[in-house]
């Protein structure tokens, strides 16, 4: 069975994935002659995953999908455990960036590598927690839980607003930001520049 909840998580991973990418393009680019620029593209991107993610796509992971998971598949409680601690560390993880983007643009290149290899630490953390999720908690979601159980998760998942998913409707506020990082970033990431 393919429900909501599992194809706006796959949705919302391949977003994110996408987001990383072009944070790691644009880091490798750096801010050339633009840089009011590059700057106000990266504190977007990472406002996106700190108000996307971390505060819609996670909380309900952990308060519909993982518990359920837990109880209907014991066998994913090690995978379960620590998707949990990474959900409680994102959050001060993509402020921690955004304070050092903030380092890197006020203070000059002097703070650009400790942003650099933060950022880069930080994908691979997130690609790494993406992958778990979808290896183990969304096949043991397929294998273990009734139609019942997807009705209660599809109803949580559904309102989910992300602003890059394709095909749905954005909330106008939303529609502010994914035009603002995609007529502001160079390409191949976006048209500006």
């Amino acid at each position: 069975m393919t429900s909501i909840s599992l194809r706006t998580i796959r949705e919302e991973h391949a977003s994110l994935a996408a987001m990383l990418h072009s944070l790691r393009v644009m880091l490798d680019q750096g801010p050339g002659d633009e840089p009011a620029a590059f700057f106000d593209v990266m504190r977007a991107m990472l406002f996106y995953i700190d108000e996307f993610p971390e505060r819609q796509h996670h909380p309900k992971e952990s308060r519909w999908l993982f518990p359920k998971v837990a109880e209907r598949a014991p066998e994913a409680a090690e995978a379960l455990a620590k998707l949990e601690r990474d959900h409680v560390g994102g959050e001060a993880a993509v402020r921690e960036l955004q304070h050092l983007l903030l380092g890197w643009e006020l203070m000059g290149d002097v703070r650009r590598e400790a942003f650099g290899e933060a950022l880069r630490r930080y994908i691979q953390f997130y690609l790494d927690h993406m992958r778990l999720e979808e290896a183990v908690v969304l096949p043991a979601a397929q294998k273990h839980f009734s139609t019942a159980d997807w009705v209660e998760i599809d109803a949580a998942f559904a309102s989910n607003t992300n602003p890059l998913a394709p095909g749905r409707p954005r909330d106008a506020v939303y529609d502010r930001l994914f035009t603002r990082i995609v007529m502001r970033a160079p390409g191949p990431i976006g048209l500006g520049g």
